[in-house]
């Protein structure tokens, strides 16, 4: 048995050898399966999560294209109805029909695309959805285009409109301010005072004289009018003007300065109005004689020169009275200063000075001014009473007995004392009647009190 040992012990260890050489090839087999089959799995895995995403993307793809395609819709409706209103004035039958149909059309087409997106069955080139997206969006900026053509041509046309409408108020504007003129014109003309044109000696009263009164204070403001005019073409600083005549009033408005000149060509036109000859230096001014022959003197150089052309009558009487008084009158109304900044010479002095008399509108405004207060002049010494001329003074208490104010709001913004800030047009006494002077008011509490 020992002598056996040997041997057994040689074969056991080569039995071992042979399965320890089959052990790890087995296992190296089984192993190689086990790893073969685990990248097949996960390759396959990863296959599949790509076909879900490609899935997402192509179905969001659709539904980007399907938006796309109701925003065009969309817009070719609202073009359609556009359309249909611009078609409507004018009036365009075809082209009425023909937005009609269009805007069936697209809502045909969005009618079946809701039964599609409900029955899943959308067909938007599923192929290429990204093609279906930019043509939805070309329908989108050509149907935006086409709307605001509309549009456009719709404000054209009411641009259109607006332009006729403003030509023809324009033209209205015109007419009117030629009638303003044609009436102004003939209220400050040379013409007669027709109600005056019966008028005797023994029957004058006040109420005549007014009426010749307001005639020259009309033909008054319209040369300061003018003369304002002439300022401001010469660039003067007309506030600064009017303040340097009235010092000690606060006019409530800009346009009241109008006032401040009208008070001061009073002051030089009326001047000397109580004497018979107007204070001028010549005795031969005024009508000789006396008592009824003197009044009626007065009266026949009223009735000459009512409805005269001043110009026409200078021109053919050159030293008359009348002549005197406008030669007087201008050169102490008219600065040469003024003259100068005016017409940029002193040709209109000049003329006066050597006798003559201008031709320019000017002295033509001025002329029939002066003809209204001359003939006013002669209507007053023709009364068989005294004649008296008054003015109030500033800060005076304002009196309906003696004064009318120019302006109404004077009143309406002040509530209690109003006070004279100066005298617009004087008034005027015959005999123991009062006639009115003009003044313009300013509140008493913006007054300093005197000392």
């Amino acid at each position: 048995m020992d002598s056996l040992n040997p041997n057994r012990s040689k074969f056991a260890r080569t039995i071992q050898k042979v399965i320890h050489l089959r052990t790890p090839a087995k296992l190296v087999n089984h192993c190689g399966k086990d790893s073969i089959t685990s990248h097949k799995s996960k390759k396959f895995h990863q296959d599949d999560d790509a076909d879900d995403d490609d899935s997402k993307l192509r179905s969001r793809a659709v539904l980007q294209a399907l938006v796309a395609k109701l925003f065009a819709s969309g817009s070719t409706i609202k073009a359609g109805y556009a359309e249909m209103q611009a078609a409507q004035n004018p009036y365009n039958i075809e082209a009425i029909q023909v937005a009609d149909e269009a805007v069936v059309r697209e809502l045909r087409i969005i009618s079946e695309l809701k039964q599609s997106f409900l029955k899943k069955q959308l067909d938007l080139s599923l192929s290429v959805p990204q093609v279906t997206v930019l043509l939805a969006e070309i329908q989108e900026q050509q149907s935006l285009m086409k709307t605001y053509e509309i549009t456009m041509k719709k404000l054209e046309m009411e641009i259109d409109l607006k332009d006729s409408h403003i030509n023809e108020l324009k033209k209205r504007l015109q007419e009117c301010n030629q009638g303003n003129k044609m009436m102004e014109k003939k209220m400050n003309s040379s013409g007669p005072l027709p109600i005056l044109d019966n008028l005797k000696l023994s029957v004058m009263n006040c109420n005549h004289f007014c009426q010749v009164l307001h005639y020259a204070v009309r033909s008054i403001r319209r040369f300061v009018k003018f003369m304002i005019s002439e300022m401001e073409s010469a660039h003067w600083d007309v506030d600064a003007a009017a303040k340097a005549i009235v010092t000690d009033t606060v006019l409530a408005k800009p346009s009241h300065r109008c006032f401040v000149f009208e008070s001061f060509v009073c002051r030089a036109m009326f001047e000397g109005f109580t004497s018979p000859n107007f204070s001028l230096s010549e005795s031969s001014s005024a009508p000789e004689g006396k008592g009824k022959q003197r009044r009626l003197l007065f009266f026949e150089r009223f009735k000459k020169l009512k409805s005269v052309n001043p110009i026409h009558f200078l021109s053919q009487n050159p030293r008359s009275p009348f002549g005197k008084y406008v030669r007087a009158k201008y050169l102490a109304l008219v600065h040469a200063k003024m003259e100068c900044s005016f017409f940029g010479n002193l040709n209109q002095r000049k003329l006066l000075n050597a006798g003559s008399y201008p031709e320019t509108a000017f002295f033509a405004a001025f002329a029939e001014m002066a003809k209204r207060v001359w003939v006013l002049h002669g209507l007053a010494f023709s009364f068989d009473a005294e004649i008296g001329i008054f003015q109030v003074s500033h800060n005076s208490r304002f009196s309906e007995v003696y004064m009318e104010c120019v302006t109404e709001e004077a009143f309406d913004a002040v509530d209690g004392d109003v006070r004279v800030g100066f005298t617009v047009v004087p008034g005027f006494k015959i005999g123991s009647s009062v006639i009115q002077c003009q003044v313009y008011l300013r509140p008493a509490a913006t007054v300093p009190a005197a000392s």
